[in-house]
């Protein structure tokens, strides 16, 4: 199963074509991924802990997140 493309993947690869340095471009890619990837686990962790499922909350949102965006 192929993931979900995120938002960032999507703003990166259509800049990707414009006239920039693509390192610099790829640079802020693999941040924002990073930054993007702890936003989705924290809210998915957050959504266990409002349901009192607290006791697998971090395993099941890296299972999550990889489950849903293939990383």
């Amino acid at each position: 199963m192929e993931g979900k493309q995120t938002a960032v993947e999507f703003l990166f690869r259509s800049l990707w074509q414009e006239p920039k340095d693509k390192m610099v471009w790829f640079s802020i890619l693999k941040q924002a991924e990073a930054m993007e990837k702890d936003q989705i686990m924290d809210a998915h962790e957050q959504a266990y802990i409002d349901m009192n499922l607290s006791f697998r909350s971090a395993d099941r949102a890296e299972e999550y997140y990889n489950e849903t965006y293939g990383k």
